[in-house]
């Protein structure tokens, strides 16, 4: 499967993520065909070779050709999208992404998404980088997007409330959740669209996934930056499956000063928040004092959530965090029948082979409970179906 890998080492907006996918192979005229489909007619496009601290990217603009007063509802936006003739996929991708813009401007102004109406969603131009985004990732044949850490820049911004601080208030709550630093330039580096297109489409943030990149582009944003390159870089090569790869966090702490107890209580509430795996190691740490390596697996969009908790509920100053790939089989959960109640058993494929089969324990365990049978003779029946189904597979 093909994938798309944003480095947003000097922020992003709808214009570089255009530019930075017509500079790694997105026909500028096949984009224009596509974006006629919507039928807006107030605007030309242009794309040009440029320089940022003398490193080349292509800079993409749109070019209005009378001024855009209007303040469109997301109706308005969705039923211009949805009377194209526009695939299915750039439809349903663009909709997504400007609902959540909607849903972050609505959530700033505290009103319904209904209600919102806005310059900034309803302009043509907003219109054309979303909507030209998901044509050049189709284009491309891009299946799966992940993204670096977001960088927002900082100072203040004139927004149309007035001046604002960085990152604009639409832009702070699309990134609610996603890892993101300020980085060291005084201006806004991240837009509420580029992070609108950037946090619906992407599947994970963090470091840059190990594959075989065919092609890097670079996307050119308006102003020259004197501290580093005003640019977005987006890697696009064939990687594995997404079932069999994808990138986590490892969060983890030292303790020394911690009971069990609280140890145990932790972990489960990091599980009920959504970690994906908590662990402990005994350790031997300064002063000779033993203590306890607690470690937690995290999805990145868990990640801010079990950091919080770490440092609220046990008696760390600091955890560390490092993003780590996985590598998996790609699942299937089917029921087998058995004398005791149906059991859940989860396939476990490798290039489409067929490899484990394992019953689940929370099932065992409830029918050996209701039937009084020992747990481990309701797991050893389950487990003979699972291998009649490898068998019945593998012959």
């Amino acid at each position: 499967m093909k994938l798309a890998y944003f480095d947003c080492f000097s922020g992003a907006s709808g214009d570089m993520i255009l530019g930075a996918l017509l500079d790694t192979g997105l026909n500028f005229e096949t984009l224009q065909s596509e974006l006629s489909k919507l039928g807006l007619k107030e605007y030309e496009l242009n794309a040009e070779p440029v320089k940022r601290s003398g490193i080349g990217g292509t800079q993409f603009q749109v070019k209005l050709l009378e001024e855009d007063s209007a303040h469109r509802h997301l109706h308005h936006v969705t039923q211009i999208i949805e009377s194209s003739g526009l695939t299915g996929r750039v439809k349903e991708q663009s909709i997504r992404i400007f609902t959540r813009l909607a849903e972050a401007e609505a959530r700033v102004h505290r009103t319904t998404v209904e209600k919102v109406h806005f310059h900034e969603v309803g302009a043509v131009d907003a219109i054309v980088d979303i909507v030209g985004a998901a044509i050049g990732l189709e284009q491309l044949g891009v299946d799966q997007i992940l993204c670096s850490e977001l960088v927002t820049g900082s100072g203040s911004v004139e927004c149309q409330h007035g001046r604002m601080p960085v990152p604009a208030p639409a832009t702070a709550e699309l990134i609610k959740n996603v890892p993101n630093r300020t980085g060291t330039v005084e201006k806004e580096l991240l837009t509420p669209t580029g992070a609108a297109i950037l946090t619906t489409l992407s599947e994970s943030f963090g470091q840059k996934p190990s594959f075989a990149a065919e092609s890097i582009g670079y996307g050119a944003g308006s102003l020259e930056l004197e501290q580093q390159p005003n640019l977005l870089r987006v890697f696009v090569g064939e990687t594995a499956a997404a079932a069999e790869s994808d990138q986590v966090w490892v969060v983890e702490t030292n303790l020394d000063d911690i009971s069990a107890q609280a140890v145990g209580y932790v972990s489960e509430q990091l599980l009920k928040a959504g970690a994906l795996d908590v662990f402990s190691v005994p350790i031997q740490m300064k002063k000779s004092r033993p203590g306890v390596l607690l470690s937690v697996i995290a999805a990145p969009e868990n990640l801010i959530v079990v950091e919080q908790l770490l440092l609220k509920e046990t008696t760390t100053f600091g955890v560390r965090r490092y993003a780590v790939e996985r590598k998996k089989l790609e699942r299937e959960v089917i029921k087998v029948a058995t004398t005791e109640g149906e059991v859940r058993v989860k396939l476990g494929r490798l290039g489409g082979t067929l490899i484990k089969a394992s019953p689940e324990y929370e099932d065992c365990r409830r029918l050996a409970e209701a039937s009084g049978q020992p747990f481990q003779r309701v797991y050893e029946t389950a487990a003979r179906k699972a291998a009649e189904i490898m068998n019945g597979e593998m012959s």
